[in-house]
């Protein structure tokens, strides 16, 4: 009983820890994305927090951390720019209610379709995607105003903070695993900024954080029909990008922590989260696959670790912004180095050389489509993309065995699946001529998986209806025979050995 109540309290001082490391890594994320989205920086903060408490809360994946993320800020542009912020949080709250009915109808599921290549190369992309985004602190603004790379004494003094925030959290947990390597090296980084007077950029240099506390704010929008068209297209993109980035960021820590978490509770948690900081003035948000990363690999495993960074970052942002504000961007981008590192997986350059080369290229385009795009595109392109290469390989093993029975009739035993990918190598493989004028053939050994399937059936029952032979169909699904045009005459009913299933087909609908 000692042992397990000793385990429970170093747990909440891991998550506590944990959680502290990741408010500071929330700061400079949720005040960039609020200017990608083209909003003020508390309304990215607010998002963080109202997003981040509730989903660590009511979450199916503890441990996971939410917040403001750039994927659906670069959604959320067009809407702020073209109608006002006021749209973007009627948006939100929408967002929240779609992703809320996903979470009710147990759509969270189908994140299970996702290939392992998809996965990998969503990983990949989505690490390149952090790298980059923290290349535009190395820049500046010039006389003008306009934003130019480091270069000189203050290149070398931000690559070298850097640098020194690496080394620190990579070294320190062979010392001591005590204090999280990230929160020490943000502490130590920044003490040493301050004491010796280091001239480097700070987080007070990108916006000031200081605020009070968010207030309920019914969306100031005309209720209208012309008001739910506008939002409506966005809210159902925001939906899915949010859910998508987040289920896919609950099944790599699901593998990183070998539990399983609950994608449908989660898809409910998000939705309350974005209805919730729509009536508050944030922006919404999703998982957050960086700061997940770094509150697992601190030791962030349970609730309490979501909980304190977004109380965290609400007491950064009401008591002690100018203390976050002197904190140098240098240590921040240190730790994100250490996520972008963490977080890649390098055994894909191994793997790229023994997986089928259709997986190698599914990895690659993900990757790229991430960098390029969004990981919710990437996503569907990688799903898309397999489907078709499934189809493509499974296109080649319907096979059709010809022979002749005892009473001369000419046999044809089907074998394999029969679908629109196959269809085209189903009807080449008989003999039409040359067989009997009595022909049997036998789906036992296959099964009819959509229309097109069933229209290849009736097309070869119809030409060799024309030739004047006649044709008996055997085991087929009685399904199949009410879709049967052609051929509906043509079948010869076994109740008895019939297959039962369905075919993908509008004609049932």
């Amino acid at each position: 009983m000692l042992k397990l109540h000793i385990n429970k309290v170093v747990s909440l001082k891991a998550d506590v820890l944990s959680g502290l490391t990741v408010a500071l890594a929330l700061v400079p994320e949720a005040v960039a994305f609020a200017f990608v989205a083209n909003v003020e920086p508390l309304v990215g903060l607010y998002a963080a927090f109202i997003v981040g408490l509730i989903t660590a809360i009511f979450g199916g994946r503890p441990g996971m951390i939410s917040g403001a993320t750039g994927a659906l800020a670069v959604v959320m542009v067009a809407l702020v720019v073209d109608h006002g912020v006021e749209y973007l949080f009627a948006t939100v709250v929408l967002m929240g209610i779609i992703q809320i009915l996903a979470g009710v109808f147990k759509l969270g599921k189908f994140i299970r379709m996702v290939p392992h290549p998809v996965m990998l190369g969503f990983v990949n992309g989505l690490a390149i995607v952090i790298f980059l985004a923290q290349l535009g602190q190395f820049k500046e603004p010039d006389a003008n105003g306009v934003m130019q790379w480091m270069q000189g004494e203050t290149l070398w003094m931000m690559l070298g903070l850097v640098a020194v925030t690496m080394l620190i959290i990579h070294f320190l947990p062979k010392i001591t695993t005590a204090v999280p390597s990230a929160l020490a090296a943000i502490v130590i980084v920044s003490l040493a900024t301050i004491g010796l007077n280091l001239d480097t950029k700070v987080v007070g240099d990108v916006a000031s954080i200081a605020g009070e506390l968010p207030k309920f704010h019914i969306p100031m929008v005309p209720f209208t029909w012309e008001t739910f068209m506008i939002i409506l297209p966005y809210s159902l993109i925001l939906a899915a990008i949010g859910l998508i980035e987040s289920l896919l960021t609950l099944t790599l820590i699901d593998e990183l922590t070998q539990t399983r978490g609950k994608g449908n509770k989660e898809c409910i948690a998000q939705g309350l989260a974005n209805t919730t900081t729509g009536f508050f003035g944030g922006m919404g948000g999703c998982a957050m696959i960086g700061q997940s990363m770094i509150n697992v690999n601190s030791g962030g495993r349970g609730r309490a670790s979501g909980i304190t960074a977004a109380l965290a970052l609400l007491g950064f942002i009401l008591f002690a912004s100018g203390l976050i504000e002197q904190i140098p961007i240098a240590a921040l981008i240190g730790v994100m180095f250490i996520v972008v590192i963490a977080t890649f997986e390098w055994s894909s350059f191994k793997a790229i050389k023994k997986i089928p080369r259709s997986d190698a290229f599914i990895l690659v385009l993900v990757s790229g489509v991430t960098v390029a795009t969004d990981l919710a595109i990437a996503v569907i392109v990688g799903v898309i993309v397999s489907a078709l290469v499934f189809a493509w390989q499974h296109a080649k093993h319907v096979m059709v065995k010809r022979s002749v029975d005892e009473n001369e009739w000419t046999v044809y035993e089907v074998e394999g699946p029969l679908f629109f990918g196959a269809i085209s190598s189903f009807k080449e493989q008989f003999n039409y001529d040359g067989d009997a004028d009595d022909i049997i053939i036998d789906f036992k050994n296959s099964r009819v998986y959509d229309h097109s399937g069933v229209e290849a059936i009736d097309a070869i029952a119809e030409r060799y209806v024309n030739l004047g032979k006649k044709l008996h169909l055997r085991h087929l699904s009685p399904e199949c025979k009410n879709l049967l045009q052609k051929a509906s005459d043509l079948v010869e009913v076994n109740v008895m050995e019939d297959p039962d299933y369905h075919v993908a087909s509008d004609k049932l609908a």
